[in-house]
């Protein structure tokens, strides 16, 4: 039997999208934003700030004090940025039980600790034991407009994870589950570097040709960095591998891919962050990615490249020849 109540940590677009759709299925929905006038614009207005078109019913509540949000319910969903995900862990570790269902929706790598969004998470709440990361090719406008959409509940605790497949799938929203949960991570944090380079290439002017070598070769480093984790190869042929990776590159929702455009086009970085009200989290994954791969000595050439554009001032036209002119070699997927 699903809980009643699901309390959001976040108020962006996907966790609007997928509390909309809980509201829809009847379950009461509290959104917590640190903003208290934007909490009190949405409990007037029931319209969402970033997206006004979504209008919300009497069964969701907005909250500014944290505590309040938490309070009766057995389901917290994460949908704050990855680099925000220790600080409100542990603001209310305090306050919640062992066996509540904390379900993550963030897509990053701590940039401090080069640690995924679970292992943060374990850091804060060493006896939690129903942690699940919702991943895969998702759009909030889509998922809003009920396009059909297919995505993964990961979670070490299967158990769990067929409980938010349960808690998330409608007709519209088909939720498979996977025990990889390092994996899935991995795959859904590293795709936004990809898809920032994906953005300099439409920036460029390229064409299909570009895209299409990019992702595939995208894929490889995905699964490589993966590797290092201990993950499944497997996971990153699945829908939080080279399904996210195909929405993200691709969309024009996808705000890793549009930053890169911008920056294709010659707007410096802090100014293309500012044109866009949402967090582009591959920007600091860029950075984690970066070290991770210096850490387990592996060759990442494209999301190096990506961390020379962002954090280097490299030119990304020039990251793009040295990407073409490398030694080479025979082709290897796995």
């Amino acid at each position: 039997m699903l809980n009643d109540t699901v309390t959001f940590l976040g108020c962006g677009s996907w966790g609007a999208a997928l509390g909309s759709l809980l509201e829809n299925k009847g379950l009461n929905i509290k959104f917590w934003h640190r903003n208290p006038k934007t909490v009190s614009d949405m409990q007037m207005t029931r319209k969402h700030y970033l997206m006004p078109n979504v209008k919300f019913g009497q069964k969701v509540s907005f909250h500014s004090d944290i505590k309040e949000a938490i309070v009766g319910s057995k389901n917290i969903v994460l949908a704050i940025p990855s680099q925000n995900v220790r600080e409100i862990m542990s603001e209310i570790k305090n306050s919640i039980d062992p066996s509540i269902y904390i379900i993550n929706v963030a897509k990053g790598i701590e940039r401090e600790t080069l640690k995924t969004v679970s292992e943060v998470v374990f850091d804060v709440t060493k006896d939690l034991s129903n942690f699940v990361t919702v991943s895969g090719p998702s759009h909030a406008e889509e998922v809003l407009a009920n396009t059909p959409t297919a995505i993964v509940s990961a979670s070490k605790n299967i158990s769990a994870a067929n409980f938010v497949q349960k808690l998330f799938s409608t007709n519209k929203l088909r939720v498979y589950t996977n025990d990889d949960l390092i994996g899935v991570e991995i795959g859904g944090s590293a795709k936004n570097v990809i898809a920032i380079a994906a953005g300099f290439c439409d920036g460029f002017g390229y064409g299909d040709n570009t895209k299409s070598a990019l992702m595939t070769r995208g894929i490889k480093e995905l699964s490589k960095l993966g590797s290092c984790f201990g993950a499944r190869m497997d996971t990153f042929f699945g829908l939080a591998g080279i399904g996210d990776l195909i929405v993200t590159c691709g969309s024009v929702h996808s705000r890793n891919r549009k930053l890169g455009e911008r920056i294709g086009k010659g707007i410096g970085l802090n100014d293309a962050m500012n044109r866009s009200n949402m967090v582009a989290e591959g920007v600091k994954t860029a950075y984690s990615i970066k070290k991770l791969s210096e850490k387990f000595d592996i060759e990442m050439p494209i999301c190096n490249a990506v961390y020379n554009v962002l954090y280097e001032e490299a030119d990304p036209i020039k990251e793009v020849d040295i990407l073409m002119s490398r030694d080479l070699k025979p082709e290897s997927l796995i």
